[in-house]
């Protein structure tokens, strides 16, 4: 009698258990992925914003401030005045925009305390905005210039990092710093993407020992498989030991924006002449991962 009755309780405590991971409140709001095509209002432009459950409130990549009226050295002053500033999202487009000063905000990091302005932005979805605070920093170092905080999703939405898109073996890629549009072979077996680059120059290179141009500033040619062609210009982040069907080949590796246009992120790619190869962009593993789904009926 006694183990029915804990059978009982235990079915009856599981039950409860279950009750409240699935909240029926939640089955009314939206699903978002770990980042999503987002805009500012007045902006004109589209972000690739990351979601970010950590923060209590959204932030958005400003620079150039200017307070209308003077601004104050003691920041909370400033507080109900009008400030403008340029914005930025990951394809170097910049806007001019302006908000009401509400708060500020003292943040501790591993970079040490900064203060920053807040104002109230209409931001989200073109279709659907919600106006709610948002602090005002420098973001350029950062791959996402608009952070999604939990004042925007609190009572809308809900957020799935799980979720990956599907993807077919070939697909149109755009390079954010090269301005072009890619006809992509999606593969699954390479660690990581690989780029046509030509006409590679190095400043200040050392030619005898690759490892030693880490680092330093890398100029080179690429082009889609229509023709067109562009120079890059960027910095070297390390080398890459490729091994394959006709050896071994050491390639310098760089960090670029990658991706379906509008969404793309930054990801390490190695650079090498694939001019006999019917695909100029490779992707591989590297920029798949929590990213996609690879259909090959697709």
């Amino acid at each position: 009698m006694l183990r029915y009755l804990f059978l009982f309780l235990m079915i009856s405590l599981s039950t409860q258990v279950h009750s409240k991971q699935v909240d029926p409140q939640n089955q009314s709001k939206q699903t978002l992925k770990g980042f999503e095509t987002m805009t500012v209002a007045g902006s004109n432009l589209m972000f690739a914003a990351r979601m970010d459950t950590g923060a209590s409130k959204s932030s958005l990549h400003a620079v150039d401030l200017e307070i209308k009226g003077g601004a104050h050295k003691n920041m909370k002053k400033n507080i109900g005045k009008t400030i403008e500033f340029t914005t930025m999202n990951e394809r170097d487009e910049t806007a001019r925009l302006s908000g009401k000063i509400v708060d500020t905000s003292t943040v501790k990091n591993s970079q040490g305390t900064e203060t920053r302005y807040i104002v109230e932005l209409a931001i989200g979805f073109p279709d659907k905005l919600k106006t709610v605070q948002v602090n005002l920093r420098d973001r350029a170092h950062m791959d996402f210039k608009l952070l999604i905080g939990r004042n925007f999703l609190k009572g809308d939405y809900v957020v799935d990092v799980s979720e990956k898109k599907y993807i077919g073996p070939v697909e149109k890629l755009s390079i954010v710093e090269s301005d072009l549009l890619f006809k992509t072979r999606i593969d699954t077996g390479a660690v990581e993407n690989s780029l046509h680059a030509v006409d590679i120059h190095i400043e200040n290179e050392d030619k005898d020992n690759m490892d030693n141009n880490i680092g330093k500033m890398i100029t080179f040619t690429t082009e889609n498989e229509k023709g067109k062609k562009a120079t890059v210009k960027t910095r070297i982040t390390n080398t890459s030991l490729i091994r394959n069907a006709q050896g071994s080949e050491v390639r310098y590796m760089v960090k670029l924006k990658i991706g379906e246009p509008g969404s793309e992120f930054m990801v390490e790619t190695n650079l090498r002449d694939r001019s006999k190869m019917s695909y100029k962009l490779l992707i591989g593993r590297n920029w798949l991962q929590g990213h996609y789904i690879v259909d090959v009926d697709l």
